[in-house]
């Protein structure tokens, strides 16, 4: 088009590499440490504001007048925050400014881009960490230790681990010859990417948007209602490091209007998503119904739901397997998609495991997650509270040995629940729960074999997965039956905290299309390989000499 700008150019040139990078460290917030100070004096801060939070569209903060909002779901009557709510309109201005943006971001040096995200990430690990860990905490109920690991540490070694895997895929060059010079040239895809994050991971809802973005795209991101007030924080954090108006549009509302809007444009080029199976099922229909009015093959890369187990075999450690119950089903209530839910226990173990665990249980606190004696806050919002609450009334097909109660009249308070099914094919070892609710079946010890059918079929998804043995041919078996039962495998160790760069994330089956978080093998997605060859001596004659005459 005419009135296009030219790619942007450095005045200088070179091969560029990233700054050595690794994990960020976690943290302690440990009595007397200057962090923790800090932290509780940016939650006193926050938690006696009202802010207002725009929709982000081309740079410029637009208020729509129709406002939702955000609450302490330990304190469900406490405001923290007004956010606008797009409507139609809304959306189609933030597809034009994606369009608008594509081109000059497109078209930048990928290392212009990638220092952007650097500069994010330096600014998360130093300036922002206090705002961003406190949004998380009072926004979305989780204590200063399971934000640190998540709102701080993983969204930063999200920025600088994707700025190395994307100089490992430009670095990915094929062979040339004498006669020609052959290049892989790895265009952003054409079109916008739709990214859509939910409430448990600010590092994913920061993640999602910025991935495709690092590689060139421009996104229409929408996050979850009930986490918008850390979004509008990353969203903050992103403009200051300088990002580019127009790359991300930062858009919240009724998703299904959202969607629906976005996934009938004919430019949608791509869709980052975490949430429920369902509406990932729904958008792939959509999308698929939508196939003909596309002008490419839209990217459609989601991680979903999990019925994530725990396998014991009777030569496991019964200390490591009872605190991998605890911690692993009940830290941030258990509201992650890889949090356990559904443990295997050989009957020789059951009792000490059972014991142990009930013991750790009845010792948890939980409560306003600004108070750091407590191991647990609550639950999201009404919605969660409801759908949990229906999986802890009694029934004669199981029994509950610890919690077991709900309480909503300040918060969205679950107790961490344990409960043993006396059936393998109870609901409550099938059904995706998403709350602090652990089911343990109890099996004999000479049915190890049939337990792995048992775990491998019980459950449509396939997202983390633990076996617990001493015993290595145990340990090996499992690994292979059950080689695709999880995208993350983990032995003797709780199926939960994966890492950026060391565990790269997620699941097949039910669970998603394991694109894995963490990896090159995601940032791959985001472009659209060219290949070019350039012939360095052109020929000159039509003919070749098998056509000479003898």
């Amino acid at each position: 088009m005419a009135d296009e700008k030219p790619p942007f150019s450095p005045t200088f040139a070179g091969s560029w590499r990233v700054p050595a990078q690794h994990n960020e460290e976690v943290r302690s917030y440990a009595p007397g440490s200057a962090e923790r100070a800090e932290l509780k004096d940016r939650l006193g801060t926050m938690s006696g504001e009202r802010i207002e939070i725009p929709l982000v569209i081309g740079g410029q903060r637009v208020l729509s007048g129709n406002v939702g909002h955000s609450v302490m779901p330990h304190a469900h009557k406490h405001v923290l925050a007004d956010f606008h709510k797009a409507g139609p309109e809304h959306v189609a201005q933030a597809v034009r400014a994606a369009r608008d943006a594509q081109y000059d971001w497109a078209n930048r040096p990928w290392e212009e881009r990638a220092a952007v995200f650097l500069q994010a990430a330096d600014l998360l690990s130093t300036t922002w960490r206090p705002t961003l860990n406190a949004a998380t905490m009072l926004g979305q109920s989780k204590t200063a230790y399971q934000a640190e690991i998540d709102s701080a540490c993983e969204l930063i070694d999200f920025w600088r681990l994707n700025a190395a895997f994307a100089q490992g895929i430009y670095d990915t060059q094929p062979t040339s010859t004498d006669e020609a010079w052959n290049q892989l040239d790895f265009r952003p895809l054409e079109g916008f990417v739709y990214a859509i994050t939910p409430f448990n991971f600010t590092a994913i809802a920061g993640n999602l948007p910025t991935a495709p973005a690092m590689m060139g795209n421009a996104v229409v991101w929408k996050p979850a209602s009930s986490a918008m007030l850390s979004a509008h924080y990353i969203m903050a954090l992103l403009e200051e490091a300088g990002l580019p108006p127009g790359v991300i549009n930062l858009v919240a509302g009724d998703a299904r209007m959202i969607s629906e809007t976005l996934l009938a444009d004919r430019d949608l080029a791509g869709v980052h998503f975490t949430g429920s199976t369902d509406v990932f099922n729904g958008m792939w229909k959509t999308i698929g119904a939508n196939m003909g009015g596309y002008r490419s093959y839209p990217r459609i890369v989601g991680e979903t739901g999990g019925k994530d187990f725990i396998l014991a075999h009777p030569s496991a450690d019964p200390i490591a397997l009872a605190v991998a119950i605890v911690r692993g089903g009940f830290e941030y209530q258990g509201q992650k998609c890889s949090a356990a839910s559904r443990v295997y226990v050989p009957q020789s173990l059951w009792k000490e495991v059972r014991d142990r665990a009930v013991g750790m249980i009845e010792e948890i606190r939980m409560g306003d997650v600004s108070d750091f004696r407590n191991f647990m806050g609550a639950v999201i919002d009404q919605r969660a509270f409801d759908k949990i609450s229906t999986y802890l009334e009694r029934t004669p097909d199981h029994d509950v040995l610890a919690g077991g109660n709900a309480r909503g009249e300040e918060g969205y308070f679950i107790e961490p629940t344990l409960i043993q099914a006396r059936k393998p094919d109870s609901r409550l070892l099938c059904e995706e729960i998403f709350g602090p609710v652990v089911t343990a079946y109890v099996y004999p010890d000479s049915q190890w074999s049939e337990t792995l059918d048992l775990v491998d079929s019980t459950s449509p998804y396939a997202l983390t997965g633990a076996v617990f043995a001493r015993d290595r041919a145990a340990v090996a078996e499992a690994s292979v039956r059950l080689r695709n039962a999880a995208g993350n495998f983990y032995i003797n160790d709780k199926p939960t905290g994966a890492v950026v760069g060391q565990q790269p994330f997620g699941g097949g089956r039910a669970s998603g299309t394991n694109d894995k978080a963490g990896s090159m093998l995601n940032l791959v997605r985001w472009v659209s390989a060219r290949s070019v060859k350039e012939t360095l001596s052109p020929p000159h004659d039509y003919t070749y000499p098998f056509m000479e005459q003898e």
